[in-house]
């Protein structure tokens, strides 16, 4: 390494739980054949909310994961992490027995944290009183209990923290990542996201918010990001984690590299609590600063992995961002929402659709946007309509905007050893 120039990170290990599976390899082959994770909700009676359908995790079983004793002390998003956590270090291969631990850390972003627990316990509260309030409650609802709990389990002592920025939380965090190791406070960085936002008041508050599709009689094709005829997002949940480490321990260790993380932007709007800036200035903002920061030409990028969450608003605004920042390119940009199959995973998204990304690098196939029939109104790019493509990409941005104004864009690229340009 120069001095003075930051250090090379490399992704080598990715683990999720979402409505397609959690095999790395079968979540790839679904996304790539459009189908969707989308279907009737069965973690609650929906009967009477406006919605009854999302991307949920199916069959899954905390006591058989975790045991009796651990799956108590975990709310849903805290498992999720942990699993996606558990994965991504098999695929990473890594061993942290062999590294120093105070240079190994955790950053895992949650939107909204333990809502399943917040939930129970406030039940158990006016049914009971106060005195029956679980002790595990706060512990288990705390928006940092997926980065403490990862970090437990591996005995990992260097940076650990948790970001919480909406839907732009799992960006986030992996951005907060890289920083990390550039500048040499971590070596190895496990982030990602972590929600689980089905619950009574996370359905019933979007809905009220009127921001969730209501296609109760077709949910497979209710996510239609950039079609004229979307109504709203899909709610999910899941998790996505990463294993982001500095080149040479990667290089040391023989590990595979997925791809390189080569920049991250962020921006905020400073316009409106829910509606993202209709000239989408702060999506721009992010972009430009990730493109500035990985010192990367306009015309290197290949793919952006969309936000494209299927909102009236949001997905106009991203494509009016998309051409801002990158002018005439943007015609020959090809785009994709991966939300078009998983729904959205709010706080998790962005590491699951970073994950999406490594793996369009990897593999030359770039995952469609399933349901686009028509594009909306200004909804004019190549968003790769239904049908996966095989093309060999070099460089991918992946999106993430949030409620409260949060933008955020990482770019990660075909790793080589030598020093990018």
């Amino acid at each position: 390494m120069n001095m003075g120039e930051p250090r090379r990170v490399v992704i080598t290990g990715m683990g999720l739980v979402t409505s397609l599976g959690e095999d790395l390899n079968q979540f790839w082959e679904a996304l790539c054949a459009g189908r969707s994770g989308v279907g009737p909700l069965t973690l609650f009676d929906t009967t009477e909310f406006k919605v009854h359908f999302g991307g949920q995790v199916r069959d899954w079983d905390s006591v058989a994961r975790f045991g009796v004793k651990e799956a108590r002390h975990l709310d849903r998003f805290a498992q999720f992490a942990l699993a996606a956590s558990e994965h991504a270090v098999a695929d990473s291969g890594i061993d942290f027995a062999k590294l120093p631990p105070e240079q190994c850390g955790v950053m895992i972003g949650s939107g909204i944290g333990g809502l399943n627990e917040f939930e129970a316990q406030h039940t158990i509260m006016m049914q009971k009183g106060p005195s029956r309030i679980s002790p595990f409650t706060i512990p288990k609802l705390m928006v940092n209990a997926g980065s403490g709990q990862v970090s437990i389990r591996w005995g990992l002592r260097g940076p650990c923290s948790a970001i919480a920025t909406a839907c732009a939380s799992a960006t986030n965090a992996i951005g907060d990542a890289l920083k990390l190791i550039q500048c040499g406070d971590a070596d190895v960085m496990i982030t990602g996201g972590s929600e689980t936002a089905i619950t009574h008041m996370g359905l019933g508050g979007f809905a009220a918010l009127r921001a969730l599709s209501t296609r109760n009689d077709d949910p497979e094709r209710a996510s239609r990001p950039f079609d004229r005829d979307r109504d709203g997002f899909v709610l999910s949940e899941g998790a996505g984690i990463l294993i982001v480490e500095a080149e040479e321990i990667a290089l040391a260790r023989g590990a595979r590299i997925y791809a390189e993380l080569l920049g991250y932007g962020m921006a905020g709007d400073g316009y409106h609590i829910t509606a993202p800036d209709e000239e989408g200035r702060g999506a721009a903002r992010a972009m430009k600063r990730c493109l500035d920061d990985a010192r990367a030409p306009i015309d290197s990028i290949d793919y952006v992995n969309a936000h494209g969450t299927s909102t009236g608003l949001g997905d106009l605004a991203e494509t009016i961002a998309m051409k801002s920042v990158f002018g005439p390119h943007a015609k020959r940009l090809m785009i994709s929402s991966t939300k078009s199959q998983l729904g959205h995973l709010l706080g998790a998204s962005g590491g699951v659709e970073l994950i999406a990304s490594a793996l369009a690098v990897d593999t030359g196939v770039l995952p469609p946007t399933i349901n686009l029939d028509e594009p909306g109104e200004g909804c004019d790019l190549d968003y790769i309509p239904n049908v996966a493509r095989e093309v060999r990409v070099d460089r991918v941005m992946s999106n993430s905007f949030g409620f409260g104004g949060h933008n955020a864009s990482l770019l990660i690229g075909r790793y080589s050893p030598s020093r990018r340009s």
